[in-house]
């Protein structure tokens, strides 16, 4: 971590702990305060399958979901999402009998790009849009678009942290929020406090990870 003051925050899930460090961060749309590392819910199994286990709570009941889309490297996530919605007996409402699980290529406008044979799982599809994180939404809202213009039906929209509670009238459902950090803070660049102060920038920071300035 970028940072010497880090701490983990729990879940109600004993197997899943967020790792934060606070101090001064830029995005690519946003500063803030915390950095957020998900590296281990996004690539080892346990932590993987404890954050698939807390999100498909909100979908096994009566949701079809055919798709999910998976942003922020969250494939791992994805598929663990899968399983667990297929062992849950959720595939009794879902027409296709099956749940594809797919990723997108970024375009340098950061436009979603889905080649003809992925765009297949996409068309006609009821689609689960998973992030790691969903602040300031603009890369849910990208995705959501993609989506439909691909021709499919937005199922919802989950990600392990989230700061808003919806993203283009969907509900954005996650593990964890602001409420469990306490002070989590976001700004645009040009209005960013910590800027104004004369603090620094410890780190640039996205879905990838971070590097220290």
């Amino acid at each position: 971590m970028p940072v010497e003051n880090v701490k983990k925050v729990a879940s109600k899930n004993s197997n899943l702990m967020l790792r934060v460090a606070e101090g001064h961060f830029a995005t690519s749309h946003s500063h803030i305060n915390y950095y957020i590392d998900v590296t281990m819910q996004k690539t080892r199994l346990s932590e993987a399958k404890a954050v698939a286990t807390a999100l498909v709570s909100y979908y096994r009941a009566n949701t079809v979901i055919d798709t999910i889309l998976c942003l922020d490297g969250m494939q791992v996530v994805g598929t663990c999402v899968a399983d667990e919605l297929t062992r849950s007996n959720f595939m009794n409402i879902n027409a296709h009998n099956t749940i594809y699980v797919i990723t997108p290529e970024h375009t340098s406008g950061s436009q979603l790009l889905l080649r003809d044979n992925i765009a297949q799982a996409v068309r006609g599809k009821n689609v689960l849009i998973l992030a790691a994180s969903v602040t300031t939404g603009y890369t849910a809202s990208s995705a959501i678009e993609a989506v439909k213009y691909y021709g499919g039906n937005v199922a919802g929209v989950s990600a392990i942290f989230a700061t808003v509670d919806e993203c283009m009238g969907y509900e954005v459902h996650s593990v964890f929020d602001p409420k469990d950090l306490g002070e989590y803070a976001s700004y645009p660049a040009h209005q960013c406090p910590l800027c104004k102060q004369g603090k620094k920038i410890d780190a640039l920071v996205n879905s990838f990870g971070y590097s220290k300035i």
